[in-house]
């Protein structure tokens, strides 16, 4: 089997992209697995320390609020496309695997013209535009939430859940073992805040100012500040006994298992990762992000008392009175946690794989 795996661009691609490939390498050992990637852009990194190989395309997004630079973009798509003609016809794929970003757009086009069955796998809410646009010709789209015939045709849509990292859900620790490895008081709650890995200025300016609060209320809080502004969100996490502070979390089963109350941004991955771990969570989506597609991934937890969401304009104000009022009300906790694992879908690496099979027998 010769599958041809395309996109990324943040984690949020790159992950369930690497939980499709290592899925078909369980059950076909022997298939050759090739990754599509923009130059420049994170997969170039992780998809090698992954193990598996990756072209990468000059392919850029286009600059919706400043329409001059849009010719450079088109000089690299016109490349974009010229390289993937050249990658589908040389790689021959029997099957064509797209989980959207820039790259995957040139090459699921090139492998639907040359008559190559190709997947989707769409991880948001509300599509983006590289999906919207390939989905016509596509044999399967695989998707994460309801309702997105509104976007794709019906008889092509498979709900299968998003991919996750599974050593997230296979951590052996109880939650008080899971503190205590971190350096917390097992007995204390914690609050586990996560902006990605760049970091998440609204995010972590929030909580800094909720810092007073939970510290009058005995919280510890384990705090990933991301890259950006990381020397002065430790300085000013070193004031607090109860704090730690870091740019990257490496062990993120043990973080997930010791967190209580879960702050975080609203990208599918994420969510996904947090439906089958089941934690209470407050969602503040990025306003950065195209079609807002952040926000509607929110929408579609907090309108089921899933996830507590709070815009990223009103976080400042409001995220320090929600998080202390979560913090004492452990029913509301118990309820959140209940209706988020409820809408977990286990195994979605495996049934995208299901698809890939019916597809190439087809």
């Amino acid at each position: 089997m010769k599958v041809l795996i395309s996109g990324g661009g943040t984690g949020g691609h790159i992950f369930p992209a690497l939980s499709i490939a290592n899925a078909v390498k369980r059950r076909y050992p022997d298939a050759d697995i090739l990754f599509v990637g923009a130059l420049g852009r994170m997969e170039m990194e992780r998809v090698p320390a992954a193990g598996y190989p990756i072209e990468g395309l000059p392919v850029a997004g286009f600059d919706r609020k400043r329409l001059w630079r849009n010719f450079g973009v088109l000089w690299k798509l016109w490349k974009s496309l010229r390289k993937a003609r050249r990658i589908v016809k040389e790689f021959g794929p029997d099957v064509a695997v797209g989980v959207g970003g820039y790259a995957s757009g040139p090459v699921l086009k090139e492998a639907q013209k040359r008559g190559i069955p190709t997947l989707l796998q769409e991880q948001n809410s509300y599509p983006g535009v590289t999906n919207k646009l390939l989905a016509g010709k596509a044999e399967a789209i695989c998707v994460a939430y309801d309702g997105l015939d509104r976007f794709f045709p019906a008889g092509k849509i498979i709900k299968t859940g998003n991919p996750t990292r599974k050593d997230l859900e296979e951590c052996p620790l109880t939650k008080a073992e899971a503190k205590a490895q971190l350096g917390f008081d097992p007995d204390k709650p914690l609050v586990l805040s996560v902006g990605g890995s760049l970091g998440a200025r609204t995010v972590n300016e929030s909580i800094a100012a909720s810092l007073d609060m939970l510290a009058s209320k005995g919280v510890s809080l384990l705090w990933q500040t991301g890259r950006y502004g990381a020397e002065h969100f430790a300085e000013t996490a070193s004031r607090y006994p109860n704090v730690k502070a870091t740019t990257f979390i490496t062990g993120m089963d043990t973080a997930y298992r010791a967190a209580d109350v879960v702050v975080s941004r609203a990208g599918a991955g994420t969510i996904s990762e947090l439906q089958n771990l089941g934690k209470a969570v407050i969602l503040i989506p990025s306003p950065n992000v195209a079609e807002d597609h952040q926000r509607h991934n929110a929408e579609a937890l907090s309108t089921r008392g899933a996830a507590i969401m709070i815009l990223d304009a009103d976080a400042p104000a409001r995220l320090s009175p929600t998080l202390a009022s979560l913090i004492d009300d452990t029913e509301a906790q118990r309820k959140l946690t209940e209706n988020i694992s409820s809408m977990a879908l286990k195994g979605a690496d495996e049934r995208i794989v299901d698809q890939l099979e019916k597809i190439i027998r087809k």
